[in-house]
């Protein structure tokens, strides 16, 4: 290494200066989340894991024409979809990616299949890529049984259509229309053999989209095609091509699943805590990054060791950093968790983390904060 060359001495306060900005640099690289390596898959029924909690699957069940999909770090994008089938009958596919089971494979540290009666919440948000030279739908498939199944198909499908292209439509004829989650859809009902098939429909094309698949659950409970004891056993989302496709992305995917009494925040599932919590999220936004300082509080009577809170970030929004905590998972669902030695949150005190964030589009904060599995005011 050569020598640099000598100078005056650099003055002891500003020496400390640079080794605390020096640490500083040093932190903010530790905390930044590592790069993943794009992943092709091109099996018919191949999949992948991303961010360490959802399976990204090609899922070619309905052609023989060769079909790859790219898994990203937040998503994946249909890199190959040969071929085309009649648009009056099944597509040819559905690229997708998923929290909970499918055909026995589970994601990473899910806690699907859950009873029905027993989650809180269940936030997803989603951001799609279109193209226009494909025939397709963008959709939303959410399965329910009366039984926790993880293997087969469930008794009740529910299809959220995002955006249609083509002369398509979904299983069965129309029902009429229904307000959920704060949108109009026109509502399809069918059966698909052994599953009745519930489809909700956008009017007209959702690119992004935050909400609660809960809404939708309890909508198709209502209507007699499912009941509270039944289980949600996953969350997936992609697209369903009848010509082409090439080109279809989910540029980021989140899904979260809060255990506990819905409107009310007290678990529904034995061994599940009883968290009485709030929390503060303050944030400072400029044109294309934001910090956010959050405080979680203990409203309850007995302390919370290793605390985790969970929420989700709109689409759009990616953590960067984060200071007194270590944030997993830089898109959508995050989970903050104390460090060793902030790791408890005594009754009737709190502790603050912080994170600092780049986002597109229209800066929003997160919703439905839930702390070790139950949901805070």
């Amino acid at each position: 290494m050569r020598a640099l060359p000598h100078g005056p001495r650099t003055p002891r306060s500003l020496l400390g200066a640079l080794l605390l900005a020096l640490a500083t640099v040093a932190a903010v690289l530790a905390a930044a989340p590592a790069a993943h390596a794009d992943t092709l898959v091109c099996e018919q029924y191949g999949s992948t894991t991303i961010q360490g909690r959802y399976v990204v699957q090609n899922n070619r069940w309905g052609a023989s024409a060769p079909q790859c999909v790219t898994a990203t770090d937040s998503g994946f994008r249909v890199t190959q979809a040969d071929g085309a089938v009649p648009t009056n009958g099944a597509p040819k596919s559905y690229p997708s990616v998923f929290n909970g089971c499918h055909y026995t494979n589970c994601s990473p540290g899910t806690n699907l299949p859950a009873q029905v009666s027993g989650i809180a919440s269940a936030p997803s948000s989603i951001s799609y890529g279109f193209v226009g030279s494909a025939v397709y739908n963008a959709s939303y498939d959410i399965w329910l049984d009366p039984t926790p199944k993880k293997n087969g198909v469930n008794r009740t499908e529910i299809m959220i259509w995002l955006n249609k292209v083509g002369p398509i439509q979904p299983i069965g004829s129309q029902a009429g229309t229904a307000s959920v989650g704060g949108r109009t859809w026109q509502v399809w009902r069918g059966s698909n053999g052994s599953n009745d098939v519930i489809s909700f429909v956008a009017p007209s094309a959702v690119a992004s989209w935050s909400f609660d698949v809960m809404d939708f659950v309890r909508n198709t409970i209502a209507r007699g095609m499912a009941q509270n004891n039944w289980y949600l056993t996953s969350v997936q989302a992609g697209f369903e091509p009848w010509q082409n496709g090439a080109g279809l992305a989910v540029n980021s995917f989140s899904s979260t699943v809060n255990l506990g009494t819905p409107g009310t925040g007290s678990p529904g599932a034995p061994g599940e805590p009883v968290t009485a919590c709030e929390v503060a999220y303050a944030t400072n936004v400029w044109s294309d990054g934001f910090t956010a300082d959050v405080t979680v509080a203990n409203t309850g009577s007995t302390p919370v060791d290793s605390w985790r809170l969970s929420f989700t970030l709109p689409s759009g929004q990616r953590v960067t950093n984060a200071w007194n905590a270590t944030v997993s998972g830089p898109t959508g669902a995050v989970t903050a968790t104390g460090l060793a030695h902030s790791a408890q949150v005594a009754a009737g005190a709190s502790q603050t983390f912080g994170f600092q964030g780049t986002y597109s589009g229209t800066f929003s904060k997160p919703s439905g904060f839930s702390l070790n599995g139950a949901r805070c005011a």
